[in-house]
């Protein structure tokens, strides 16, 4: 088995900054349109109104603190509440694979390769924006890299799953170099009108270069010691919209055809699992959570990767033990933990331990153990 190491990273970020303020000022203009709209309805009980949303209350059930997105102006119109995105035709490529083939240029610039060296692509997100052909194929094409690709959804945990199959590629021969891309356009699926997650999800795409150890070239190379993923079923986050919902005859603005979660249950359950999963992976190879050096958590939300880390290290973690870029991105879904990845890791020294790890929707948990060259 070849030894497998991640050589390069790339970030594309979404052309708008929307401000907490500026989305509870948007917020609040359509609850007191809803709550007039239904004012007897409300009055007598059968209707439940709207409560106001605001900056404070945004940032102590999240710590976010704005968001980057592919158009605002949609999202900010009381009357509209969704991004207004612009159809394509058939011959011009598509947002997802737009966006992801800017990242993927950069992660191959990095690297120090160029698309002819790539083998294998992985378009992991939490949502696609259509079934087939698969968006991984088209930016393979559009990219002019050979072998093969694919798509697949993880949810949040699509990263790290996607990872998992590009390091066994490696390793095991059938692809020289791979790439991981996860476009997430987070925005088009979140209930805006929704005041317990309407401030969750940003926009933005990552992608990672995996390749063999023995023939990579770039100066900042990462040895994957071991990876590790889980799954356990769980309603407590969940999206219906579908190719079936038509058939069913439902309205696409049904609250169960964008995203949905139980944040309390979430939040008491994926916790302890995550944390136990590091550690276990850690524990595995030999090693000690308290010797990692950094950890790359998922960003969903501040409190959840507050309490894993004190479960992993016996304290409170610092930023320099375990970073947040929640503040500034939002959730990414599967793109979080990369994020964090990309942004702070050329501090560390050769020798130092490092890990990925991205949790969400399933329950899935997907975690890379690995080691600074």
């Amino acid at each position: 088995m070849n030894p497998v190491v991640i050589s390069g990273t790339g970030l594309w970020v979404a052309p708008e900054t929307l401000s907490n303020e500026e989305l509870v000022a948007a917020f609040n203009a359509y609850a007191t349109r809803f709550n007039d709209a239904n004012a007897a309805a409300i009055a007598a009980g059968t209707l439940a109104a709207v409560p106001a949303s605001s900056a404070e209350f945004i940032e102590k059930a999240s710590g976010i603190r704005q968001r980057y997105v592919v158009d605002k102006a949609g999202v900010l119109d009381p009357q509209r509440m969704r991004p207004r995105l612009t159809p394509r035709p058939d011959e011009t490529l598509s947002l997802q694979a737009e966006i992801a083939v800017a990242a993927a240029r950069q992660a191959l610039a990095s690297a120090g390769r160029d698309a002819a060296d790539i083998d294998m692509v992985i378009c992991a997100a939490s949502n696609m924006q259509r079934p087939y052909p698969a968006l991984a194929i088209e930016i393979q094409g559009a990219l002019g890299a050979g072998g093969y690709a694919y798509d697949m959804n993880v949810a949040c945990s699509s990263a790290t799953f996607g990872l998992e199959q590009a390091i066994n590629a490696v390793k095991s021969g059938s692809a020289r170099a791979a790439l991981v891309v996860n476009p997430e356009i987070c925005s088009a699926h979140l209930a805006w009108q929704d005041r317990d997650c309407h401030f969750i999800f940003g926009d933005v795409c990552t992608a990672l270069l995996v390749e063999r150890a023995d023939t990579a070239t770039a100066p900042d190379a990462w040895e994957v010691l071991g990876t590790r993923l889980a799954t356990s079923f769980s309603n407590n986050i969940r999206n219906n919209a579908g190719f079936l919902s038509r058939c069913e005859d439902r309205d696409p603005d049904d609250r169960d055809q964008l995203f949905r979660q139980e944040g309390r249950k979430v939040f008491k359950e994926v916790c302890p699992m995550a944390a136990e999963h590091i550690a276990t992976h850690v524990r595995s190879l030999g090693f000690e959570p308290t010797g990692i050096r950094r950890y790359w958590l998922h960003q969903a939300n501040l409190a959840m990767n507050q309490l894993i880390g004190k479960r992993l290290l016996g304290h409170d973690a610092s930023a320099d033990e375990a970073p947040v870029i929640l503040d500034e991105f939002a959730n990414t879904a599967s793109a979080g933990s990369i994020i964090a990845f990309h942004r702070h890791r050329a501090d560390l020294a050769p020798g130092d331990l490092g890990v990925i790890c991205s949790f969400g929707a399933g329950y899935s948990i997907g975690s890379l153990v690995l080691r600074k060259r």
